[in-house]
Order: C-alpha cells, then sequence, then structure tokens
C-alpha cells in the first residue's frame, strides 16, 4: 500500500479549504495541519474544517512530518512563505500568482532547482478535461496551424461601489488586480492549449471605480441588513476593474483577451475560441463539459466530456461517465493528482505535466509587460 503523504494548507479564505476538499478526494493523502494568523485562529479554523493540528506558519515548519504546503494566501505572502517552506525541506503548492515582483519569483525557481523539490502553481483551470482534449486535438493536428485567439475571463464580484476584497488592496494584492488575478489563469491556458509563446502584448486598462466604499465591520455582521452612509469609508482604487489586452504570438499570428470584474450577470465566465486552418476550437469554463469543434465546409460539433469519446491524452482527467458533470472542484483533484504523484517519486519531473513555479514566473513576466503596455500606451515585448 502506498505510504500515505501529509500536508499542511496555509490560509482559510476561499481557495484554501477548495485545496482541502480537492486533497480530501485523492487517496493516501492527509491533510495535517492548517496554518492561520495567529494561534487562536488556526485553533478555530482546524476544529471547523476537521484538520487535527493547528500552526502558526514557523511552528509548522518545524514539524517534520509535513510533506507538502499549500500556500493560500493573500499574493504578497506567497513569496517569504514558499521560500521558507523550501528551506525548510517541503514540497511546496502554490496560489497564483508565485510572487508580486518577477525578481521574487526568480529567486523562487532558482531555489526550487537548487533543492529539487516539488514545485506548482495551482493554475488549475487548465485542467478542465475539455481544455486538455483541445491541447492534445491540437498536438495530433486537428486544429491546424493557429490563426487567431480571441478569450475573456468575465465576472460580476466587484460591480458595485461597496464591494470590497483583499485583492483592492494593492499592498496585499499588488499592482496588478484583473489582469494578474483571473487574466493569468486565461493567459497560461491560451499558450497551453495553442502550445505557443506571447511575444508582445498592448494593453487598456480601465478602473470604473476610481474611488469604493469599504465596509468598517465584517459583512457577515450586517448580512441583510440596509448600511449607512456612515458604515463606510471611501478609499482610492489604483487598480483595474477591466482590461483589453492584444497579444502577438511567436508564429506571426495575433489574438486578443479581455477580462472584467464588473459584468454584472457574468459570474466565472472564463471563455476560450482558438481558431487554426482546419478548425476552430471554443471552451467556456460555465459549461465545462463541452467542447465545441468548428468547421468549414461541414457542420459544427459540440462533444460531450466522456472517457469514451475524449483522446487517451485527456482520459487522466475524467473521473465520471459521460453525462456526470464534472466542473471546478474537479480541477484542482486532478492537478493535485499529477503533483502528489511526483512526491511519491521523490522528486520535479523533468518535464511536469502540471504548472511549476517557472510557469509562474512566465506569468509575471507577461503581467509585467502588460502593466507597463497600459502604462506608456505602447507595444512591449516579452
Amino acid at each position: 500500500m502506498p505510504q500515505t503523504i501529509t500536508a499542511a494548507i496555509v490560509g482559510t479564505g476561499f481557495i484554501g479549504p477548495a485545496h482541502l476538499e480537492a486533497l480530501r478526494r485523492i487517496p493516501n493523502i492527509l491533510v495535517t495541519g492548517l496554518v492561520e494568523v495567529n494561534q487562536e485562529v488556526a485553533d478555530a479554523k482546524a476544529a471547523e474544517l476537521g484538520i487535527p493540528n493547528a500552526y502558526t506558519f514557523d511552528n509548522m515548519l518545524k514539524d517534520e512530518s509535513i510533506n507538502v504546503v499549500h500556500i493560500c494566501t493573500p499574493n504578497f505572502l506567497h513569496f517569504p512563505q514558499a521560500k521558507a517552506c523550501m528551506l525548510a525541506g517541503k514540497h511546496v503548492v502554490c496560489e497564483k500568482p508565485l510572487s508580486v515582483t518577477v525578481e521574487e519569483a526568480e529567486e523562487l525557481v532558482a531555489l526550487a532547482k537548487e533543492t529539487g523539490l516539488i514545485n506548482a502553481v495551482h493554475f488549475n483551470l487548465r485542467y478542465y478535461p475539455m481544455v486538455r482534449q483541445m491541447k492534445v486535438m491540437r498536438e495530433k493536428g486537428e486544429l491546424g496551424e493557429v490563426y487567431s485567439v480571441m478569450g475573456s475571463y468575465l465576472q460580476d464580484w466587484l460591480f458595485f461601489k461597496t464591494d470590497y476584497s483583499w485583492r483592492l488592496d494593492p499592498k496585499q494584492s499588488g499592482g496588478s488586480r484583473a489582469v494578474a488575478d483571473i487574466g493569468s489563469h486565461l493567459l497560461d491556458m491560451t499558450e497551453y492549449v495553442t502550445g505557443l509563446k506571447i511575444t508582445a502584448v498592448m494593453a487598456d486598462f480601465s478602473t470604473v471605480y476610481p474611488k469604493r466604499l469599504k465596509p468598517l465591520k465584517a459583512v457577515e455582521s450586517f448580512s441583510g441588513k440596509a448600511l449607512d452612509p456612515s458604515d463606510y469609508q471611501e478609499y482610492d482604487v489604483t487598480s483595474e476593474d477591466y482590461a483589453t489586452i492584444l497579444l502577438r504570438f511567436d508564429n506571426g499570428r495575433t489574438g486578443s483577451i479581455t477580462v472584467s470584474q464588473i459584468n454584472a450577470g457574468r459570474k466565472n465566465r472564463l471563455n476560450i475560441e482558438v481558431s487554426g486552418s482546419k478548425s476552430s476550437f471554443e471552451f467556456n469554463a460555465e459549461k465545462p463539459n463541452e467542447l465545441w469543434i468548428g468547421k468549414r465546409e461541414t457542420a459544427n460539433s459540440i462533444l460531450m466530456k466522456d472517457p469514451a469519446l475524449v483522446d487517451e491524452g485527456a482520459r487522466s482527467l475524467v473521473s465520471f461517465p459521460g453525462g456526470h458533470q464534472e466542473g471546478f472542484p474537479d480541477t484542482s483533484k486532478q492537478l493535485f493528482k499529477e503533483v502528489y504523484a511526483a512526491v511519491r517519486e521523490g522528486k520535479q519531473p523533468e518535464s511536469p505535466t502540471f504548472p511549476t513555479f517557472a510557469d509562474g514566473l512566465r506569468e509575471l513576466i507577461i503581467g509585467d509587460a502588460i502593466v507597463e503596455s497600459n502604462a506608456n500606451e505602447a507595444w512591449v515585448k516579452i
């Protein structure tokens, strides 16, 4: 029987519990530790989530029984925590972005190479089975030469002026918001599916609310109640609500993506359409079990997620029969299955199937170029 691998999760916002749920669905992985800002909060959250041990970060590092650490904290903590974990000999799965600067990410990539520890970045959205199917079909030549890419990632969770998140604080999230948060997923998916590299970008940002209103007390404390103006504090917003980005690729072709966190009714709509010389592929994350295949000379078709129908290269990401829907929670499970297979082997693969710190660095380099392009109103080469 395989040896049980033990893990700890750092942070309990939205994504920490999502990591926990995914890990609990994989055999022989046991989440034994939870880390929060102080011991009192850690104790409460560990009890709530059914995790046996609660730690402060430094105490978790001292526990030699923990093999892997999942970093699910605000962006500015990713670099120091990932570095400390690797220096303590622990494998790391880090939320994106890998850090808030390219220089920090370069240091983490170098440290990962030096230590040989397993390192992964949670670009989980490339783990929808139909996204892997697009990649496999392109590799088999069914797409043909890539002509163009059109993508969008639209949400509405910051639609109101009174919506608030730590992501609106540049000290915690960094200089970019919509692009760094959801745009990084779409850009990663674009290069992953097409096999192309983005060589230049031209970006235009929009901040719909230059000033927002921050609640002065926990949202839960007034849920369902009308707020008075005195319940808010006005603050300046320096990051983008919306961005449109033109792309150039290393095959000489072009594309574009749009990201927004202020599109009413769009809850989590990642859409990518790749146009090729033989066909077009379209994937929409709000309909994740479908892949649209477009043709000129014959009828268009929709391929439904089914282990009997997808290519062998995508079959490992399908856990259930056709007609049994798989979605967002399954993407993390599938990513972690590949990461923990490497942990079990004891070394980072030479050509990992999962996104690594190097992929995290790549997205930061592209993200910096996008921010620079918007600031200078000019094309910026990657």
